[in-house]
């Protein structure tokens, strides 16, 4: 079988001294869960089947193709480790792993992880031996758990309605990495456009110098340095050149960090944003956001692309349609997603797959936040992510309300671990305090739409089906953040929303109806259309599931691309 997804999975904060374990190993489906008691850690025990990392079990490309519900999913490999390698410090790393993850080297238990969509890790230097060692994985998952954020991935046997195939275990790469024992243990930038500087928060263990170089294409940028006994270090970079991240054209400085022995590749966009006066200011312009709601999920591969050339692809795919932007959808993306949107300059939310948690009981706060914070970290640098959205639509769960204080306790968090950018607490409902209000609305007749939002400029006032439990002010930003999803296909039991157009032409009437009602509104500063692809039984993208488009992109694009009213 192929070994797939080899590049480095951070090119954020690369290292030279790493190792890809994605590939062949050991697997075992333990539907009871009863595998720690049954000893299947334990380095004599063989697994009876093997399945290709990192494609979790429910996926073609993983070789098992497991679709049932699975308790529990145990993997077991082999590394071996020189002398030379034992003398630094060894980290095994998970890009993202469903949902409860334990590792074990040498049947010993190193720690465990929960979370399903974070990357993680753990330092196994005082774990391993020169020569073979044995690495057990368990992963524990149960989307049935009122505790536990899935996001798409179906409570149920079948798919149904928007709810889609389930992902258990490893669904990203793993790999190991060698630190010397003074490192860069973390990094967060603070870009100053108008100043043309850089802040660097950082973390390192150690007594040394921390140096910072900055280079724009090949040419040296500025460079700086700063003494530190360890522990936390702030560094400011003065920048000999503009270059501004730019919506389309990306623009990236790339960073050489270095720490006693250490060193980290990395890069940065130089980007101011704010939000004010009803539009979105990218380095004082304002630019108006064309999004398309991406769920990220493949045929094949089902959250897990199956090549790095396929996630970039889905971005191209994106753009050929009209589209500078995306929100990724009830599902948090891989890094090498979010590098792809730093180099193009798509703009992009990051949200939390919040379907599947509870959010009525006030006790769901402890599978959210610790999540949801190790999300922000991890992607806190990326020039392309310009909002968090924690929740999307909290509907009523078991006949009861959302937990309001849920809402703004997560809400206040996410302004406390980063307030260089705006938060929407809950994507179309209901709203408790947020920094911009968004509506959801599959409305598919184009006057009954145009209705909702024609006194939006006139006097602040929209009609909002949810308005019942939130309220609109008419002083912050707004838009529609869903919208279309118009049903295009030929298997009849595909759905959409509405009634599906009979022909092309009606199809793309409608859509530019639509459009231009939010494209025309002095008030609207961005739209996101539903979707890019369809997802499994849901057929309203503009490409199909296995990324063919439905219509001539030439069609397509200039019902997208036409200058917005709020556009300098």
């Amino acid at each position: 079988m192929e070994i797939m997804r080899l590049e480095h999975p951070k090119p954020q904060f690369m290292r030279e001294n790493w190792q890809n374990l994605n590939g062949l190993w050991q697997f075992e489906i333990d539907r009871a869960d009863s595998g720690e008691a049954r000893g299947l850690y334990k380095d004599e025990v063989k697994f009876d089947r093997l399945i290709n990392v990192p494609f979790c079990p429910e996926s073609k490309l993983s070789g098992i193709e497991d679709k049932d519900f699975m308790a529990a999913v145990w993997y077991k490999n082999e590394i071996t480790l020189t002398t030379e390698q034992l003398e630094n410090r060894i980290v095994f790393h998970f890009g993202a792993c469903d949902y409860l993850t334990t590792l074990y080297v040498n049947e010993k238990k190193v720690g465990s992880h929960k979370g399903g969509y974070v990357s993680f890790s753990f330092d196994i230097t005082d774990f391993v031996k020169e020569g073979v060692n044995t690495i057990v994985i368990q992963a524990q998952d149960n989307t049935k758990s009122g505790m536990i954020p899935s996001g798409k991935q179906c409570e149920k046997y079948h798919s149904y309605g928007c709810m889609y195939t389930r992902t258990t275990g490893i669904w990203q790469t793993v790999w190991l990495e060698f630190t010397p024992k003074a490192y860069i243990k973390n990094v967060k930038y603070y870009p100053d456009a108008n100043n043309c500087t850089l802040t660097i928060n950082a973390t390192v263990v150690g007594a040394g110098t921390f140096k910072v170089k900055a280079f724009f294409e090949g040419d040296e940028m500025g460079e700086n340095e700063v003494t530190t006994d360890g522990g936390f270090v702030t560094l400011n970079l003065k920048l000999k050149e503009k270059h501004l991240w730019e919506v389309n054209k990306g623009g990236l400085y790339d960073l050489v960090l270095t720490f006693c022995e250490d060193k980290v590749n990395s890069y940065f966009g130089l980007r101011d944003i704010d939000y004010r006066d009803y539009k979105f200011y990218l380095n004082g312009k304002s630019v108006f956001q064309r999004l398309i709601l991406d769920q990220g999920f493949y045929p094949d591969g089902i959250y897990t692309a199956p090549s790095d050339k396929e996630l970039e692809a889905d971005i191209e795919r994106s753009v050929a349609m009209g589209f500078n932007g995306a929100r990724l959808h009830e599902k948090i993306f891989e890094e090498r997603f979010l590098y792809h949107a730093d180099r193009k300059g798509y703009l992009v939310w990051g949200e939390f797959p919040n379907w599947g948690l509870d959010h009525s009981d006030p006790v769901s706060v402890h599978g959210f936040i610790p999540e949801w914070l190790e999300e922000i970290d991890r992607d806190f640098n990326h020039p392309a992510i310009v909002g968090w959205c924690p929740f999307n639509e909290t509907w009523d769960q078991h006949g009861h309300q959302q937990c309001n204080d849920v809402l703004s306790l997560v809400y206040k968090v996410t302004k406390a671990a980063d307030n260089t950018r705006p938060c929407i607490d809950t994507s179309g409902n209901y709203h408790v305090i947020t920094d911009i209000y968004d509506v959801h609305n599959y409305e598919q007749v184009v006057e009954k739409f145009a209705d909702c939002y024609k006194n939006l400029e006139i006097d602040g006032t929209v009609k909002d089906f949810c308005g019942n439990r939130q309220h609109y002010d008419g002083k912050q930003l707004f838009f529609v953040s869903e919208y279309g999803g118009i049903r295009w296909t030929d298997n009849e039991d595909g759905w959409g929303y509405g009634q599906g157009p009979k022909t092309k032409e009606e199809f793309l009437t409608r859509l530019k109806g639509l459009t231009d009602v939010l494209l025309d509104n002095k008030r609207m500063f961005a739209y996101c259309y539903t979707q890019l692809t369809d997802v499994e039984q849901e057929q309203n993208g503009l490409y199909t599931y296995d990324r063919k488009p439905k219509f001539d992109p030439a069609e397509i694009a200039p019902i997208f691309g036409k200058k917005a009213a709020v556009e300098d």
